[in-house]
């Protein structure tokens, strides 16, 4: 199967992603084929989250782990290598809920329900995105607790740090959803390609946390 599932599919799943602990509540939904690796999971949510993909990540369902290769692992239970583990290896009827993890330092946490397995439509490119609510945290700005403290100093200009918070999140818009990187970052998930770094993803080497 090309990757992101450029070819027909026989099923498809409605994946729904929300990041632990927000409020309001930060999440996007979208639909993708259950034949998907967890690799290309990954490689969905850093699109639809607007995450730049510079951090270790890990899935984790049944206590089972998935991720990246590492030549050293983290936790007592080893990982298995998420580029070689589908999605319809692990569902449940109905409903299955997965963990996902991104960046160790900052612990984005996120929870992923899947559901509504059901055959795909002809002529419709998968992954596709269905909707969301709030912009996700800019990376690296101490996870969710130095993310609302940032807040808070931006919308109060009396704010001791106010100058900080604007230098540095600069024109962030906590209610703004780019929706149009999202579709356009998806569809490139969808296309057949030779593997290289996503466009307007960081280059260089991922950070260790």
């Amino acid at each position: 199967m090309a990757k992101g599932g450029q070819e027909s599919v026989e099923e498809i799943a409605t994946i729904r992603i929300e990041l632990a602990d927000t409020y309001p509540l930060i999440w996007r939904e979208v639909e993708a084929p259950t034949s998907i690796t967890f690799k290309i999971l990954h490689e969905i949510v850093q699109s639809v989250m607007n995450w730049q993909d510079c951090h270790l990540w890990e899935f984790t369902i049944a206590k089972q782990r998935f991720g990246p290769p590492l030549d050293d692992d983290w936790g007592e239970t080893r990982k298995q290598d998420a580029a070689k583990v589908r999605l319809c290896d692990v569902l449940k009827p109905r409903k299955t809920v997965i963990d996902y993890l991104y960046d160790f330092g900052d612990s984005w946490e996120h929870r992923i329900t899947v559901t509504k397995v059901r055959p795909g439509e002809a002529g419709i490119a998968y992954p596709r995105y269905l909707g969301g609510e709030c912009n996700a945290p800019p990376e690296d700005c101490g996870g969710l607790p130095g993310f609302y403290n940032t807040l808070e100093a931006l919308e109060d200009k009396k704010h001791p740090d106010h100058a900080y918070a604007e230098e540095w999140f600069g024109d962030y818009d906590p209610n703004r959803i780019d929706v149009p990187a999202i579709k356009a970052a998806l569809a490139y998930l969808s296309a057949p390609r030779t593997p290289r770094r996503r466009a307007g993803r960081q280059q260089g080497k991922v950070h260790p946390v």
